[in-house]
């Protein structure tokens, strides 16, 4: 597989590569990174025919957003596909008064989540006058799982599935967005979103990794049922699978426990055998399930994305599953690349 392969976006008249960019990194996640990098990454990323890219008003208080639209906006725009997300409004703020945390160097923005009709219509206005592109394709609403919402997450829940559904579906009837969706943390969310709304697509922060099989159960069939594509993103499980089970390895933000380094080490025994790198493996895998079309990551330099790139083309011995499977690594009915 290469990452400029194009695959159909679910049901929708869309087609994204198989493999994204992700612009967490450059809205300065936990690090800065300069201007010239970030632009030379979303470069780099284009040459390598990458055609879709991902970004949201949360990713540096706005600063992913100005920083996409800048790096895209002499490229042919219907030749690339954005999405980016909705259920936070951004007001300009003293810098010396916002919390930047867990973002580095932001833009001067205050955010605030909202999930109104009203708030959901300003957010999709202020990103389109961030990115100063003509259009965005694809609009998900953000962060409405209990990872980021806590307690409060079941009236998060239900005010998105109304003002903010509301407006999306404007939006869509109207044709000014093509595809609309939910991103969060938990695909049981998602389930539930699916559930009870029409949308188009999810974007799942891990969740369908090499660790976790845990949403073929449910979510992943509704999909393929209803035609909803599903973005991963964290498809490294914020860290481990990338990185390998070495000391201080992160699995979904926190360091990993001892079941998940033990895991991650057995599996790093099979790549071993069939000569794969661990994380071509996790970025493969994703993209093998037939309502996955695309696997987004972030990097912070251009060697990086490199890098990924390359894993994401090394070519990997049908055997190498099978003995995953065999080994109980991988679930029995999980898909797997063909040949």
């Amino acid at each position: 597989m290469k990452p400029s392969d194009k695959r159909k976006f679910g049901r929708v008249e869309l087609e994204v590569t198989a493999f994204g960019f992700g612009t967490a990194p450059i809205g300065n996640f936990s690090y800065p990174i300069d201007e010239g990098t970030s632009d030379a990454m979303v470069q780099a990323s284009w040459d390598a025919g990458v055609r879709y890219y991902d970004t949201a008003p949360m990713y540096g208080h706005g600063l992913s957003e100005l920083r996409t639209g800048h790096s895209l906006r002499w490229k042919e725009r219907d030749d690339f596909v954005l999405s980016t997300k909705v259920g936070r409004l951004l007001k300009p703020g003293r810098r010396k008064n916002i919390d930047f945390s867990p973002w580095n160097n932001a833009a001067a923005n205050v955010m605030e989540f909202d999930y109104t009709y009203d708030g959901t219509m300003r957010s999709f206005e202020d990103s389109l006058q961030r990115l100063a592109l003509e259009k965005i394709d694809i609009c998900f609403i953000h962060d409405i799982d209990v990872f980021t919402r806590g307690s409060e997450q079941p009236e998060v829940f239900k005010a998105a599935m109304g003002g903010t559904w509301k407006a999306l579906s404007k939006l869509r009837d109207e044709g000014l967005v093509q595809a609309i969706g939910v991103g969060v943390n938990e695909w049981e969310v998602c389930h539930d979103a699916l559930l009870q709304r029409d949308f188009d697509c999810f974007l799942l922060a891990g969740r369908y990794t090499l660790l976790e099989q845990e949403s073929l159960d449910k979510f992943l069939p509704l999909c393929v049922e209803r035609g909803a594509a599903v973005v991963i993103g964290g498809g490294f499980n914020s860290g481990i699978l990338a990185t390998g089970a070495v000391e201080g390895a992160k699995y979904n933000y926190s360091p990993a426990p001892a079941e998940i380094l033990d895991k991650v080490r057995r599996i790093e025994a099979v790549c071993r055998d069939h000569a794969v790198p661990l994380p071509a493996a996790a970025m493969q895998f994703v993209v093998s399930h037939p309502a996955i079309p695309s696997f987004i990551a972030g990097t912070r330099t251009v060697e990086q994305l490199q890098k990924n790139i390359d894993w994401f083309s090394h070519d990997i011995p049908a055997e190498f599953w099978s003995d995953l499977k065999a080994q109980g690594l991988l679930r029995e009915d999980a898909p797997i690349p063909a040949g």
